[in-house]
């Protein structure tokens, strides 16, 4: 008798399987097929950012600045 109410509660799971697979399958919401964003949305807004000039200038001079500071290292180096 073990077998068979094994049996019994094993065909119940395949029922509760099969009902869950058809609602997932039946379900409207599309399956996502991997990472980012779908083709076609447009949920984001594109827009150009605008630096001002001082703000251009800041940048320069700190990147002058560190270039000076790597070409004093490599000449101490050498």
């Amino acid at each position: 008798m073990e077998v068979n109410r094994i049996i019994a509660e094993i065909d119940a799971q395949i029922s509760k399987l099969q009902q869950a697979r058809a609602l997932l399958s039946d379900s409207s919401s599309p399956v996502r097929s991997g990472p980012g964003r779908p083709k076609g949305s447009t949920n984001s807004t594109k827009r150009k950012r605008n630096l001002s000039p001082e703000g251009r200038k800041r940048i320069a001079d700190a990147m002058k600045k560190r270039w000076a500071e790597r070409r004093k290292q490599k000449s101490a180096k050498a």
